[in-house]
């Protein structure tokens, strides 16, 4: 990898993880999305309820290539433009096997089989769609999927972004990031 490149996948990484671990993106690792290009615009429907123009419904996800020694993986949800530029967690779900390569649109909504579903900002344990404030430039939603070592089940449940981040000290293996825009 060229400087420039592992400074890239550095700041791509912490900023999935903003505040922690850090996640180097794996050399095949990948993730996307049947329902947006990585750049591209969200679809409304993964926006937020109501004024926010859409259902609150998480996003469908596919990730490839795994390192070898996955157990288990996590996804997170960031929009580093929210709150003024302090960054919002609006989704962070984990315990997912690493023999699940995939999620339907609206099944990281909530915990159920083969998923945990942690705090978002708001302090729920749900998904929470896109909501920037009207007129601001489109925001960018950044999802990171991150493979780790431990088991599927291990963690417990209602972590927020902080606890996880603690909980993953050590864990991660490699991580590969898909940015959607929304805005309003």
């Amino acid at each position: 990898m060229t400087g420039t490149t592992s400074l890239l996948c550095g700041l791509l990484a912490c900023a999935g993880f903003a505040g922690g671990v850090e996640t180097a993106h794996a050399d095949g690792m990948s993730v996307s999305s049947s329902a947006f290009k990585d750049g591209g615009l969200l679809p409304a429907q993964y926006a937020g309820a109501n004024e926010c123009g859409g259902k609150n419904t998480s996003p469908p996800l596919e990730w490839k290539n795994l390192p070898q020694a996955t157990h288990s993986v996590v996804i997170k949800m960031t929009d580093p433009d929210g709150a003024k530029g302090g960054g919002v967690v609006h989704w962070i779900a984990y315990n997912v096997p690493a023999s699940v390569t995939s999620l339907a649109a609206g099944a990281g909504n909530k915990s159920g089989d083969n998923i945990t579903v942690g705090k978002n900002i708001s302090g729920a344990e749900a998904y929470r769609g896109a909501c920037p404030p009207v007129g601001d430039t489109p925001h960018h939603y950044i999802i990171t999927v991150t493979a780790t070592d431990i088991a599927p089940g291990s963690l417990p449940p209602r972590l927020d972004a902080a606890g996880l981040t603690v909980a993953l000290a050590g864990h991660t293996l490699n991580g590969s990031t898909i940015v959607a825009q929304y805005g309003r």
